[in-house]
């Protein structure tokens, strides 16, 4: 039995906010409770305090964010607000006299200069971790998959190739996943998790974009406020990297029709390898060997306790980050400001791309100036 409880508090108790909560309950057991949570919006408020009463855990509500970081009532907190707020409320946290640990949905902000704000503030704060909600991952097979290239069973990776077909946006909170302004674009807010994969696999940096994408069937007549929404709903991306390699997504969202929602190939000078999710599957195998030699297995890992949305990997999220914490300082966050960043501006990159039909060096997206003025 843990002997110090780690008291936790959710800003932002929408969907997301209410399955960290979840995940947080069945992590009770590591001594962890979610003693408060934040947020404007009454309906969400009521449905994570019932939530909460079901586990008997009481929770303080509060407005807003400030409020709650004034209480002092939590040492670490999760924010899972709406992705245009990330950056005023972690500078708030981060800029707060008490510390406390972050764990911050992705996108890590909208766009490229909030994300090197944020990096600068925390660089001041040694007292504080702060991870970045990319859980991908930690999906079985997707782990697995990581476990293997790095292994070398496929040797030096060449090539990325993930593939997302599945359904549209979900509906959140006063609709506000429909407009870029508020996301940062398709390609930041959905695919930052593809983009982390592409690097981690590769093992390098990304120098150059290209990509092509557009809205063809979601949203498009709705309407909020007199305005319709203009975020994309499919997309392919090149991503070249500073080493040769290049990774390749292929986005759809109006294919609720497939197997898989996820399929995730890599491909190194020897072997290749290959990540079904939800299938849980991983398959791979080397040149040398052929169709043949092809290794099949079902990925399991049997620490989760509750598989929630994202088949596991925000269990397996909290799990890593709770490690990290109380390790006190003596273990990095797994998924740190800088891959928030680097996600973020990949996908800022495809996102011009797409709006400027060209190209477009990461470089550019990375300099302040020149991303100011895409803005205008």
């Amino acid at each position: 039995m843990v002997a110090t409880i780690l008291r936790y508090g959710i800003i932002g108790v929408g969907m997301m906010g209410r399955e960290h909560l979840m995940n947080l309950y069945h992590l009770k057991s590591e001594g962890v409770a979610v003693v408060c949570i934040a947020d404007p919006h009454i309906p969400s408020q009521k449905y994570a305090q019932k939530l909460a009463e079901s586990f008997d855990w009481p929770l303080q509500v509060f407005a807003g964010h400030k409020q709650l970081l004034e209480s002092g009532l939590c040492d670490v907190v999760v924010v899972s607000t709406p992705n245009m707020t990330h950056y005023e409320i972690l500078m708030d946290i981060i800029n707060h006299p008490k510390p406390h640990h972050v764990l911050v949905e992705k996108p890590l902000c909208t766009n490229v200069s909030d994300c090197k704000k944020v990096i600068n503030a925390a660089k001041a704060r040694s007292d504080m971790l702060v991870q970045v909600g990319l859980e991908y991952r930690y999906m079985p097979p997707v782990a697995k998959l990581i476990d293997i290239v790095k292994e070398g069973a496929l040797g030096k990776v060449k090539m990325v190739s993930i593939r997302e077909h599945r359904f549209p946006f979900l509906v959140k909170v006063d609709n506000w996943n429909r407009f870029n302004c508020n996301t940062g674009g398709t390609l930041v807010e959905k695919c930052c998790h593809f983009f982390d994969l592409m690097r981690l696999f590769i093992g390098a940096n990304p120098v150059r974009v290209m990509a092509s994408g557009a809205m063809d069937l979601n949203h498009r007549d709705e309407v909020y406020d007199g305005r319709v929404p203009d975020i994309i709903d499919n997309a392919y991306v090149i991503v070249e990297f500073d080493n040769g390699c290049r990774g390749m997504l292929d986005l759809c969202m109006f294919a609720e029709g497939g197997k898989n929602e996820q399929e995730i190939s890599v491909v190194g000078d020897i072997g290749k390898g290959e990540a079904l999710v939800p299938e849980s599957i991983v398959r791979w195998g080397t040149r040398a060997e052929g169709r043949n030699g092809v290794q099949t297995l079902l990925a399991e890992d049997k620490r989760i306790k509750y598989d929630g949305l994202h088949h596991g990997s925000s269990y397996l999220e909290h799990l890593q980050f709770l490690s990290a914490v109380r390790a006190r300082g003596e273990q990095a966050p797994a998924v740190g400001l800088h891959d928030g960043l680097v996600s973020v501006a990949i996908g800022v990159a495809a996102q011009l791309s797409i709006q400027k039909g060209r190209s477009v060096a990461i470089e550019e997206v990375m300099h302040e100036q020149l991303l100011q003025s895409t803005k205008s």
